[in-house]
This record gives structure tokens, C-alpha cells and sequence, in this order.
């Protein structure tokens, strides 16, 4: 009752400090609608961090919008594994809006940062759903209360690093072709953009493509998703994710205190600065020193 609702499952949370103090708050939509609601799952900005004329600080509040199947009778919404890791997903936007320190509107929380690095906050929170203890510790049967078996968890972990040689080489061959027609591709040449895919593809590709291939005609990313030379960003995302999560890897999962005070510094330096500072000033601040891909290749099973 804090605060309206547009459908009954939507619930209203509020975000207090350690004193105790409110400062932020995000509504939950959790359940699929498809008479009035899109698919896919987002976070977007109801209400953002800004210093009002008065003086006072106008809080943040989130939108976080899912598609889980809702509840049918007695039977509760069960989630999928791909379910949770999106929910987590989602939640990273959700605190680099919500947990800012920075009052002006246009570079607080999400606003303002660079393209690839707005991914960072949230693939990092993707990396806890393989944390055994943060996963059996969330989960269990829902008729039994038995929590999830360690067995089947250490297959779900495993299916992580399934072929992530060939989604690698896939995605680098989606980014350097990006790049290359964006920066050294010549229209006013005889090469042709299929060209510059075949160039690119004998560096990216293990079986080549047959020469009629034409997937640039349906690389919609590129050419009307807002990703024209920064398809580079979804895997450069995931090398500062990786390298980001490697900071609490190193002091230890499994210890809290250690773990609270890595969680601190990532507040106050990834998720508290928004787009008020570079971005790779941001990541130095918090990891002390450049990122490394070699997290991200430990995490793929490609280093070890």
C-alpha cells in the first residue's frame, strides 16, 4: 500500500541503508501478461537521483519487468534456471540506478555511461547464480523444501562452459566485422561487404561459410539496433564482468567479511559514480589496476 500498482503481482520493495534510512526503492513485475504486457525482461528508470530546488534529494526508484509464468491454481511460479540468471541480470541495472551517489540526473545511475560498460553491473550479478552457496541457498522443491541437489548443480555449471570455444569465436566474428565495416571498409572500392565478411570469417571461422552465405543481410544489431560499431561491447562487457566478479573470487567466496568489504568498494566506485566518470577510471578505482581477459577465459573453461 506504499505506493500504486498497475496488476495485482506487481509488488513494491524499499531499499534502506544500514542505519536504516530509505534510500531507494524498485517495483517487481515478475509474472507474464501477453494480453497487455511485451516479452523479454528489463529495468527501466521510473524515478531518478537528483538534487530537487529545494534542496532535499529526489530518490531513485526502479522498474524491474520479467516474464516468468505466473501462478495457475495451487501450483506457484516455477522458475527456470535461465529465469533466475535474467532476474540477476536485470537486478545488476536495477542497483547501478538505484545505489548512485551522483545528483545530477543526466549521469546518475544508468545515465550517461559509455556503451560498453553498461552491461558491466548486470553480467556481474549474472556470475552468482554459478556460486553454489548462493544458489542452494535461495533454492529448494517446492512441494518437498529439499534444496537443490549438488549434483544437478554442478551440471548447470558445467553446461556454462558447453562449446564457449565456438560462442567466443562467434562473437569476436560478429564484433571484427562490425569494426571493420565501420572504420576500414571503403564503399567507393571494389570490395563488397560480403568481402569483408569472407576476410573476416577466414579468421573467425573453423568450418567456412558457403559463398552464398548472406547473415549480413539479417545483422539487424548493427544495422538498426543500435550497435553500429559497438557489437564489440557484449563480449567487452563480459571481460569487465569477469574480471570485476575475479575481485571476490580472490578474497574468497565463501567469507563474508572479506566478500562485504569487496561489496562495498564495488558500490562505491561501479555502481555509486554512474556515467559521472570514464568508465575504465571507474574499473581501475575499484579492481587497482586495468582489466584482464584472462578472468573471462577461467570462466569459459578456455584457461585455467
Amino acid at each position: 500500500g506504499q505506493a500504486p500498482i498497475w496488476d495485482p503481482a506487481v509488488r513494491y520493495f524499499l531499499i534502506r541503508n544500514e542505519h536504516g534510512d530509505q534510500i531507494a526503492s524498485f517495483y517487481l513485475d515478475p509474472y507474464s501478461r501477453p494480453e497487455n504486457k511485451r516479452g523479454g525482461a528489463w529495468m527501466d528508470v521510473c524515478i531518478g537521483r537528483r538534487r530537487r530546488p529545494d534542496g532535499g534529494i529526489e530518490l531513485p526508484v526502479a522498474y524491474l519487468i520479467c516474464n516468468s509464468t505466473p501462478p495457475v491454481g495451487e501450483r506457484p511460479s516455477l522458475m527456470t534456471f535461465r529465469e533466475v540468471e535474467t532476474l540477476f541480470h536485470e537486478f545488476g541495472h536495477g542497483l547501478q540506478h538505484m545505489l548512485t551517489r551522483v545528483e545530477d540526473p543526466d549521469v546518475a545511475g544508468i545515465n550517461g555511461v559509455e556503451w560498453d560498460a553498461v552491461e558491466l553491473p548486470s553480467q556481474f550479478m549474472e556470475n552468482w547464480c554459478y556460486h553454489q552457496a548462493t544458489i542452494l541457498g535461495m533454492t529448494a522443491h517446492y512441494e518437498t523444501g529439499e534444496p537443490l541437489p549438488v549434483a544437478l548443480f554442478q551440471k548447470i555449471k558445467a553446461a556454462r562452459t558447453f562449446r564457449a570455444g565456438s560462442d567466443t569465436l562467434r562473437q569476436l566474428r560478429f564484433a571484427l566485422l562490425d569494426l571493420e565495416l565501420h572504420t576500414n571498409y571503403n564503399p567507393d572500392s571494389n570490395e563488397t561487404i560480403f568481402d569483408v565478411q569472407r576476410r573476416v570469417d577466414e579468421q573467425t571461422t573453423v568450418m567456412p561459410p558457403l559463398p552464398e552465405d548472406r547473415f549480413l543481410c539479417s545483422f539487424q544489431h548493427i544495422f538498426a539496433g543500435g550497435y553500429s560499431a559497438g557489437y564489440y561491447s557484449y563480449k567487452w562487457a563480459e571481460v569487465l564482468s569477469a574480471d570485476a566478479f575475479s575481485a571476490f573470487e580472490e578474497a574468497g567466496l565463501d567469507d563474508s567479511e572479506r566478500v562485504r568489504d569487496i561489496g562495498r568498494r564495488f558500490r562505491e566506485t561501479v555502481l555509486a559514480l554512474g556515467g559521472s566518470r570514464h568508465p575504465m577510471q571507474v574499473f581501475v578505482e575499484f579492481r587497482g589496476r586495468k582489466p584482464s581477459t584472462l578472468p573471462l577465459l577461467r570462466h569459459s573453461g578456455l584457461a585455467a
